[in-house]
């Protein structure tokens, strides 16, 4: 979001986060009549109006501008946006909890322009448990790298919006320790090798939310893990070393840019 402008779709979350229509919106906020609805469908805010929409996307300053706004409506009304708004302060601050997991907030090409949503990340982990009926976090690393990678190339947006790095073994999630330590119903067994060492896997009796993803992205989902479904942990850390994202990156700090997406070699 250049400026702190928000995108459309986040100007739309932010309104269902409070389940209001876009009018009573505009009127709260004291913009035109249907000029919520008009900056939902892509019209650009000034930066002003910009960083007023990015601020009310905490609660407690938005219900500021609903006291504000207290005047503007009969009681019953002002009481039932009211109620709302304490609904969505609770969902807010579970989201906060989570929000470890997306270290870059940014949409760029840092993020792959995708929606950061806490539900993604957690049902794209949960289909490759599904399907492979458990997961090596190593390999989980790069299902996730090729899974966002793949629908950049494809589609020019990512699936996550997590951000990542290039470290010894392969791309990976940015904060991966966390992301998987922090997803409801997902647990970690540690797995003892006969060589003495040990992997962590990656577990859950809970389906995935498939609703969460569109026709495209299921497309990339399936694409993924026909490709890698039958590779080792090792192996697909080695099939990772040959792409760019990890040769230009790996002595590196910095985010992979998701460019390199368009020299992808496994897929």
């Amino acid at each position: 979001m250049k400026y702190g402008i928000p995108f459309p779709d986040e100007i739309q979350k932010i309104r269902e986060l409070y389940g209001l229509p876009a009018s009573k919106m505009s009127e709260i906020l004291g913009l035109g009549a249907n000029q919520y609805r008009l900056y939902e469908n892509g019209e650009m805010p000034s930066e002003a109006i910009g960083k007023t929409l990015k601020s009310i996307m905490n609660p407690t300053v938005f219900a500021t501008y609903v006291r504000n706004a207290e005047n503007q409506f009969e009681k019953k009304e002002y009481d039932s946006i009211c109620e709302k708004l304490e609904r969505s302060s609770a969902k807010y601050n579970d989201l906060q909890l989570r929000s470890g997991i997306f270290q870059v907030e940014d949409r760029s090409t840092i993020t792959g322009y995708a929606p950061q949503s806490y539900s993604r990340v957690k049902n794209v982990i949960l289909y490759y448990i599904a399907k492979l009926g458990g997961v090596f976090s190593t390999k989980m690393n790069k299902l996730l790298f090729y899974t966002d990678f793949l629908s950049y190339k494809n589609y020019g947006v990512g699936i996550t919006g997590l951000s990542y790095k290039a470290i010894q073994y392969g791309p990976v999630p940015e904060r991966w320790n966390v992301i998987y330590g922090s997803i409801d119903d997902i647990k970690t067994e540690i797995i003892a090798f006969p060589s003495g060492n040990s992997g962590e896997k990656l577990c859950s009796d809970i389906e995935p939310d498939m609703q969460e993803f569109s026709k495209a992205d299921v497309d990339i989902l399936e694409a993924v893990i026909m490709k890698f479904q039958n590779v080792t942990a090792n192996d697909i850390s080695a099939i990772s070393h040959n792409e760019d994202a990890w040769l230009k990156y790996k002595d590196t700090n910095s985010n992979i840019d998701y460019n390199e997406a368009f020299a992808l070699k496994a897929l």
